[in-house]
């Protein structure tokens, strides 16, 4: 199950420069993640200062 990015990311890109897999890029309104791409390591997640990652 691939990870998501909530409304409550900040732009800050913590986690794209963390991912391992570059399955995060800037969207219209907030980072977003590549379901085809992330492999589901929660990395991302662990990272986020505002926990707007989650499980989908």
């Amino acid at each position: 199950m691939a990870y998501v990015i909530t409304d409550e990311c900040v732009s800050c890109g913590t986690c794209a420069g963390e991912c391992p897999v570059e399955a995060i890029a800037e969207g219209d309104s907030h980072y977003e993640i590549n379901p085809d791409v992330c492999v589901e390591c929660g990395t991302c997640a662990s990272v986020c200062p505002t926990e707007a990652i989650t499980e989908e």
